[in-house]
């Protein structure tokens, strides 16, 4: 609707503003929810980042046991090598941030593979093999932990952006036109009173 349709009466305003306090009402539930969605990210930010670094000092142990095993067996003897029936052992919480699924995982520091150390021995066995072996099945629970905190980071990305759009709207566009309708009407009803003001005098005269 604009200016010219707008008819300057008192409840015309009075609408005006109880639908300009209901924005505003949204526009800081919308805020808030901004900044809660920012700290949740911060927080799986900071966890990602650790993870990564520990991920980057599993892989360079893994790179270098799977030389020294390659060295000691070739390439071909150690790609027949009994695998480590491992699982990442990873038990992830899951809780809702505001409609926005975030799953909640152990410490760090508690993060460790479980390996199933019942690999049939076999006379080409070596300490080096076993231990490349070792390595690498412990690199899973921290693929998985990547793999969780990447789903919370996308997740809760999207929302955010959604939350951001429909704040920056209300900020930028709907409040500074519904405050210019309000003031085109109460400045229509001030002029109007103020003619009704002069017609009064003049019929007193």
């Amino acid at each position: 609707m604009t200016d010219r349709e707008l008819v300057p009466t008192q409840s015309a305003f009075l609408e005006l503003t109880a639908e300009r306090a209901g924005m505003h009402e949204g526009y800081r539930f919308l805020d808030e929810k901004r900044l809660i969605l920012a700290g949740e990210i911060l927080a799986n930010l900071r966890d990602y980042d650790a993870t990564m670094a520990r991920w980057r000092e599993a892989e360079a142990a893994a790179r270098a046991a799977l030389r020294a095993a390659v060295g000691r067996h070739g390439l071909e003897e150690l790609s027949i090598y009994p695998a480590a029936a491992a699982a990442c052992g990873l038990e992830t919480v899951g809780r809702s941030v505001l409609g926005v699924r975030v799953e909640d995982l152990p410490p760090l520091a508690e993060v460790e593979a479980e390996v199933d150390d019942g690999v049939a021995t076999q006379a080409s066995q070596s300490p080096e093999a076993d231990a490349c072996r070792a390595v690498f099945a412990s690199m899973l629970p921290i693929a998985a932990r990547l793999a969780v905190l990447t789903g919370n980071l996308e997740r809760l990305r999207v929302e955010y952006l959604r939350t951001a759009r429909r704040a920056r709207a209300l900020e930028d566009v709907l409040l500074p036109e519904m405050d210019a309708r309000i003031r085109f009407i109460d400045n229509a009803l001030e002029e109007l009173e103020r003619e009704e003001a002069v017609r009064v005098r003049r019929a007193g005269r």
